[in-house]
């Protein structure tokens, strides 16, 4: 199994109660505490040990996103991922946010790093094109739109292409910190009722000690490696007496081991389904206003 490679966790079975076994012994749940409690240390561990981006990871997120790029360029019909499934689009037009592992369970292992791959979908009632697409690109004021963007600024624009960069917060069980993301986007009409977006990080910092005295910001591909790379692929289509918005995300974090993985795996996909939760309910939120 590869680093970073997620597995059965096999200390976990002896808890499984079966027709016509014993239930488990004093002594083996004793055994089980104790090793759930030493990966529990050592992931704690982990998680303060740096982790510098390696060459052959950035590779492999870059063959990534150009094989998830050419898939949706060819992805003429449908144009939405929710038209591709009755329940999807039962859900969104209920009021809720659709979101799922774009492929498997959303984890893709390489060398040293992970490559998470997560979409999602929300109906914003009485909508408009126009408005949303102006809250998307209203890059100065994100800050005050998106709960875990406690800083965001406009750098350039030029026509449908944007220059910004945003302050990300990650805080889920043992994963937490502070990252710097400088993106370029590129809006794209298809028609008079579809567009698309890219949105590609060119720069991923972290700050250590955020708001304090001593915050600094650590040098790109340094630091905890919970987020090296961040892409965002939007589509957005108006019919059904609003707008349908979509976006598909691609992030590139660390890799640890499986038994720390393990761990790691659950607040992992809590981070990618609620933060593209959040973003599309916000997202809708204010183009409701």
């Amino acid at each position: 199994m590869d680093e970073g490679s997620i597995g059965p966790v096999s200390c976990g079975a002896g808890l499984k109660s079966r027709a016509g076994s014993s239930p488990p012994s004093t002594s083996g749940l004793l055994q089980f505490g104790v090793i759930r409690s030493l990966a529990l240390f050592l992931a704690a561990a982990a998680s303060c040990v740096a982790a510098d981006l390696k060459p052959e990871a950035v590779q492999a997120y870059d063959r990534y996103t150009h094989d998830t790029e050419a898939r949706l360029a060819a992805a003429k019909v449908p144009f939405l991922w929710v038209d591709a499934s009755p329940e999807r689009l039962r859900l969104v037009k209920q009021g809720q946010a659709a979101v799922d592992p774009a492929k498997g369970d959303g984890d893709t292992f390489v060398t040293g790093a992970s490559i998470h791959d997560w979409i999602g979908a929300i109906f914003i009632p009485g909508g408009t094109l126009e408005k949303t697409l102006a809250v998307l690109q209203d890059y100065d004021h994100h800050k005050n739109i998106y709960k875990d963007v406690p800083e965001s600024k406009l750098l350039a624009r030029n026509g449908n292409d944007f220059k910004y960069y945003r302050l990300r917060v990650l805080h889920n069980g043992p994963i937490n910190g502070v990252f710097r993301t400088d993106f370029e986007a590129h809006y794209q009409q298809m028609d008079a009722t579809r567009w698309v977006c890219q949105t590609r990080t060119t720069r991923v910092t972290e700050i250590e000690d955020y708001g304090k005295p001593k915050q600094h910001e650590l040098q790109p591909g340094h630091g905890s490696g919970y987020l090296w790379r961040l892409n965002g692929y939007w589509r957005l289509e108006q019919r059904d007496g609003g707008v349908y918005l979509e976006c598909e995300t691609t992030s590139l974090t660390r890799g640890l081991p499986p038994i720390i993985g393990a761990l790691f795996v659950s607040s992992t996909h809590s981070i990618e389904r609620e933060g593209l939760t959040a973003t599309l309910q916000a997202t809708r939120d204010a183009a409701k206003k």
